[in-house]
């Protein structure tokens, strides 16, 4: 008889949602995880009595009852909305674009109608350039749907950050639509709902996990568990793909983030949890402010220290965490035949991220596995 009906590499959002379902079917699990911690990318460091979004910013979003229904049954979430701001050269700018962030831009403009005139106007100069050929790259596809004012102030820069690349290089496929509203709301999301884990999301991998048998610190193809059929019926997968294959088509690109935290001897440093820094005059992309995820109104004043987060985007090198896949067509081609010849690994289950080579929301995850036939 084997030890256990899973084995689950990575104790993510996907391994730890898939490890509490198959608890609750009464399934023997085993997780394992390189890190020295569990909860993968969500994992909270406490500094200074702050929830710290170790490998950052995380905002729980959906419009799934369901998923909502489900992670509140584990942990109650909080009323945290993202509204992030653009900080270009010192003009402060709402995200996303919306009639606030209109008006900032041109002060002439007060109404729906006036701002896309405006807009209107510019998208009308960028398409008639262009003399009836399509858009050849992020630059021009950017210019046709949002024009000049906005893609140099809250675009260009920003995207040329992220990247590290000039946005004449990059592909026009990466921006296929950029959001425009026409209204006074800088709620970020359209979801139904949002929030963040009272007490930080160390407690909502706590509650996946509670009775399931965890190992931290162990390199899945560095220990006995490489052999996985003779400890378990079945393998859940969540590392990289082109790892499990031993990179035999070849290695997937990826971009990384560093951070720089440090901490603040002041108790409100930027009043907002996000703001974006969108000129090459910072070489952040952002910074985070951890308190205001869970902290609101005199409860900010109430913990006299902040924690903040520069994020610096940058190009992956060999043991860097792998964050975001690159949008490109040689990537999205051999990620494809990666997961052809996944299809064919009998018993063995690819999750999350790095396992499908695909950027994804927390809530689409858990809605994923919730959907997994067991």
């Amino acid at each position: 008889m084997k030890q256990y009906d899973y084995l689950i590499v990575g104790s993510g959002l996907f391994g730890a949602t898939f490890a509490y379902r198959a608890k609750q079917l009464g399934k023997k699990v085993l997780v394992i995880d390189k890190r020295p911690h569990l909860g993968g990318n969500v994992y909270c460091e406490k500094m200074e009595g702050i929830n710290v979004h170790k490998y950052g910013a995380h905002i729980f979003h959906t419009n799934s009852k369901k998923v909502w229904d489900f992670v509140n049954s584990l942990v109650e979430f909080n009323r945290y909305t993202n509204c992030p701001i653009a900080n270009y050269k010192g003009e402060l700018y709402n995200l996303p674009f919306n009639m606030n962030t209109f008006n900032r831009m041109w002060p002439e403009v007060h109404t729906p109608i006036q701002a896309q005139a405006k807009i209107d106007e510019q998208k009308a100069e960028a398409v008639a350039s262009l003399k009836g050929r399509k858009p050849r790259n992020l630059e021009e596809q950017a210019l046709c749907l949002v024009g000049k004012d906005i893609f140099k102030k809250l675009i260009k820069e920003y995207t040329e950050k992220q990247w590290g690349r000039d946005c004449k290089d990059l592909p026009a496929f990466i921006i296929k639509r950029l959001p425009v509203r026409m209204v006074f709301d800088n709620n970020y999301f359209n979801d139904c709902y949002q929030g963040i884990p009272i007490g930080g999301y160390n407690k909502l991998i706590e509650a996946l996990l509670d009775g399931v048998e965890c190992i931290t610190e162990v390199d899945f193809f560095k220990s006995k568990y490489k052999t996985w059929k003779k400890y378990a019926d079945k393998l859940v997968y969540t590392g990289p793909i082109d790892e499990y294959f031993g990179y035999k088509l070849g290695k997937l690109d990826w971009r990384t983030v560093i951070f720089k935290t440090r901490v603040e001897g002041t108790p409100n440093y930027q009043g907002n949890a996000v703001i974006n820094y969108t000129s090459h005059n910072e070489p952040y992309t952002r910074i985070i402010e951890h308190k205001h995820f869970e902290m609101f109104g005199q409860e900010v004043y109430d913990s006299p220290k902040t924690v903040l987060s520069e994020e610096y985007s940058t190009e992956y090198k060999e043991g860097m965490e792998p964050y975001y896949p690159v949008n490109d067509e040689r990537n999205n081609a051999l990620a494809e035949e990666y997961r052809k010849l996944s299809l064919h690994e009998d018993n063995v289950i690819f999750g999350g991220r790095l396992g499908q080579y695909k950027y994804y929301d927390m809530a689409p995850i858990i809605e994923q596995v919730l959907s997994i036939q067991l």
